[in-house]
């Protein structure tokens, strides 16, 4: 009677919850009794029982009092031969037939059932501005995103603040499980993974932890920088990329680094995340800024359809405005709301008002980012060497011209301008920097290059 009971109240159940978190989540659940006001399920893990709980606790027993059933709460079993260890036989559905094993879990995009980062809707390929920093990213991305043989395992995406990764990130999981709403993806930044991974030590739920990471089809991890230095963290991280690598299960990574640049990351991580396609994500150039700026004019026209921007507004704001596509986005947003509010076309004059701030943090404020580039660009180096720890005369004299221009045109101190090198100790910083102001009185063409280089960042 009982199992009729629960057949009934599943029906509907599908029809509440979703056939997504249904098949997910419901399905698996066994219904072995009721006593007492108490409804006990069979699940397959700790895991899902307190997903369950947590998610669609309240579902169930209001479902359930609406059938007649007498029960004021619910309670999760899992069986002693599973929770050793051991394999259990899946458990049996209300048809008799054998539940969707545990490992048939969650997906993000459609309704977020794996605790992973929420996605942003704004984040699509379709809102993605593309230009030449940032081609061979988005190209890779969209590749990573169609699906198909795993190619590029991992996926690695590095790059400065605001220049696109999360975008692209995020872009990737919603086209995935748009593509397959049958696939497991789990998104989530590598400050939330520790967090995880800590909450799991210290409520004794480890299987669950590596069962719920270990059985996704898509494993995307955000600011991979932040384990450094975490050795049991990043000891599980290790493990688990290795443990998905040999199901040939897709994993995507980004950093604000390469690989090889993460300072107190194990080598042996390293060596993994290198394996794969590593691309850099390029400051932004004048047309990319701009080609953002009419993307965002466009998407907004619904929201401020009386909205009139004068000629050259936007192409002012693209050219003085260099920081990253934030900054560039934020200050749009603002000229948006004085436009609507003053209810006036946004004029140039209007613009330098409204933006003075925004402006004078950006007028010629050059970044150690933007002198880095510059300086690899004028010697024929590549970014990555700039900051990373080869010593090589023909790398390490760039290195120390960027240092000493870093300290003469910002105002970051030698510490700073450390961390920005590949996290190098600020005596190493002032040892550059003496040791070009040095050269400069004695070798010509160093100072023509310093000079030169100088002049093209001021202006």
């Amino acid at each position: 009677m009982a199992e009729n009971m629960w057949g009934r109240v599943r029906e509907r159940l599908e029809q509440s919850v979703g056939a997504n978190n249904y098949r997910n989540w419901i399905a698996p659940l066994e219904f072995a009794d009721l006593e007492n006001g108490v409804a006990r399920f069979i699940v397959p893990t700790n895991f899902m029982g307190n997903w369950v709980q947590r998610n669609f606790g309240d579902t169930i027993l209001k479902q359930l009092m609406s059938d007649g059933a007498q029960v004021s709460r619910l309670e999760f079993v899992v069986p002693k031969a599973q929770a050793s260890g051991r394999v259990a036989p899946p458990p049996a559905n209300g048809n008799g037939r054998p539940a969707a094993p545990a490992s048939a879990a969650p997906t993000v995009g459609n309704g977020g059932e794996l605790p992973g980062a929420p996605l942003d809707k704004r984040f699509t390929f379709d809102n993605f501005v593309v230009g030449k920093p940032n081609e061979l990213a988005h190209a890779a991305a969209r590749r990573v995103a169609e699906g198909g043989p795993v190619t590029f395992n991992p996926l690695f995406l590095y790059g400065g603040v605001g220049l696109g990764k999360t975008h692209l990130m995020h872009a990737i999981a919603h086209e995935m499980t748009t593509r397959k709403p049958e696939l497991r993806v789990l998104y989530l930044s590598a400050e939330q993974f520790m967090y995880r991974f800590v909450q799991a030590l210290r409520d004794k739920q480890m299987m669950d932890f590596k069962h719920m990471f270990r059985s996704v089809d898509v494993l995307m991890v955000d600011d991979v920088q932040f384990i450094a230095g975490k050795d049991s963290t990043q000891e599980e991280f290790f493990h688990t990329f290795n443990a998905l690598v040999d199901q040939n299960k897709q994993i995507i990574i980004s950093a604000d680094r390469a690989p090889g640049d993460i300072k107190d990351l194990e080598e042996r991580i390293k060596s993994r995340l290198q394996c794969g396609l590593v691309v850099d994500l390029h400051p932004t150039d004048y047309e990319l800024r701009l080609g953002v700026l009419q993307s965002k004019v466009a998407q907004n026209a619904s929201a401020f359809p009386d909205m009139k921007i004068a000629p050259g507004v936007l192409e002012f704001l693209a050219h003085r405005i260099t920081t990253n596509v934030r900054v560039l986005e934020g200050a749009l947003m603002r000229l948006f709301a004085f436009g609507s509010l003053v209810g006036k076309e946004i004029t140039l004059e209007s613009a330098q008002d409204c933006l003075a701030d925004v402006l004078k943090q950006s007028d010629r404020k050059v970044t150690v980012e933007e002198i880095q580039r510059k300086v690899a660009e004028h010697y024929g180096i590549r970014l990555s060497d700039m900051i990373g720890p080869k010593r090589l005369r023909s790398i390490a004299r760039p290195r120390q011209v960027a240092m000493k221009l870093s300290k003469d045109l910002t105002t970051r101190s030698y510490p700073d301008i450390g961390k920005r090198f590949g996290g190098r100790d600020h005596s190493t910083v002032m040892h550059g920097v003496k040791k070009i102001e040095e050269l400069i009185g004695s070798d010509h063409q160093l100072a023509e290059d310093f000079d030169l280089l100088k002049r093209a960042l001021e202006h």
